[in-house]
């Protein structure tokens, strides 16, 4: 049986949630029943996810979320791959009630449905604080934010843009929760000569690279952050994780202490090499690996 996934993006910004998108719309055990965008401009970011799920062929209802955080100010007011539908004249108006599709598309699917975020928390944060039952009818939920091990800790982007909304998310009574911070997914990284020669290799890759040549304009990598949370739906041996509490301060900064009576995993270990043979056999792209798969 397929996984039923629902998307929460903030899609436009980073390019690796595009990347993430093309992951779950071309994985055959991915059954992607909703997307809904968030932060600055979510309209637009609504319009870059129809348009690569209109290049794959899937019907898939999008709902643009909420465009400011639960307190403070917007940090992501721009939406810079918009740039590329605006060259070509493409357009979309779309539904604004996001909060019942969500609360109801959960409901009606107790026990099935998997939510991926990958962008600030404010719809799922918002979600949970108006309906707290809600994250029981929830399979699990996979989140890229955070950073939880070593010495040095900083404020990650995802968490920073709304870290109140995270810290509902974070302390719901969500039956399991799988995080990957940048203690892995900066382990992930692809310099963009190896990206555009893989990426041409696949026709829907091939549409995300007209995204990521804006984002290449002011860098050479990306990191594949997104699509490393993702992919741990599918495969749960891709990262090593250790059970425990998050928490969440005022600017951001998570912490973990460790419990083995937690809901919530977070990701300790990666082996670089096994995300990337994983990604791209998706794509039925082949990649060279070089090292083992990080053992259980």
């Amino acid at each position: 049986m397929k996984e039923k996934v629902v998307l929460d993006t903030d899609i436009g910004s980073d390019i690796d949630d595009a990347i993430c998108l093309a992951y779950l719309l071309s994985h055959p055990d991915c059954e992607i029943i909703g997307i809904t965008t968030v932060s600055g401009h979510p309209e637009r970011r609504a319009m870059i996810t129809d348009y690569l799920c209109e290049k794959a062929k899937k019907n898939i209802p999008v709902y643009p979320g909420m465009s400011e955080p639960l307190i403070g100010q917007q940090k992501q007011k721009t939406v810079a791959q918009f740039e590329y539908l605006e060259s070509i004249g493409f357009e979309r108006s779309f539904e604004k009630d996001w909060f019942c599709f969500l609360a109801k598309t959960i409901r009606k699917n107790p026990g099935e449905i998997n939510l991926i975020t990958i962008g600030p928390l404010t719809n799922i944060g918002t979600l949970f604080k108006i309906d707290p039952e809600l994250p029981l009818f929830l399979k699990a939920i996979y989140i890229m934010g955070g950073m939880f091990f070593g010495e040095t800790k900083k404020a990650e982007w995802n968490i920073s843009c709304d870290p109140y909304a995270a810290h509902s998310v974070f302390t719901s009574n969500a039956k399991n929760i799988f995080v990957c911070g940048l203690d892995v997914t900066t382990k992930v990284m692809m310099k963009r000569k190896e990206v555009v020669e893989l990426f041409s290799k696949n026709f829907l890759l091939k549409e995300v690279l007209n995204f990521a040549e804006i984002w290449f304009r002011n860098r050479d990598i990306i990191t594949f952050h997104d699509p490393l949370a993702a992919s741990v739906l599918f495969k749960k041996d891709m990262c090593r994780f250790k059970k425990g509490k998050i928490f969440v301060d005022q600017i951001g900064v998570t912490g973990f202490i460790e419990d083995k009576s937690s809901n919530t995993y977070v990701a300790s270990e990666l082996e670089p090499d096994g995300f990337f043979a994983h990604f791209f056999d998706i794509f039925s792209i082949p990649y060279p690996v070089h090292n083992c798969p990080i053992k259980i």
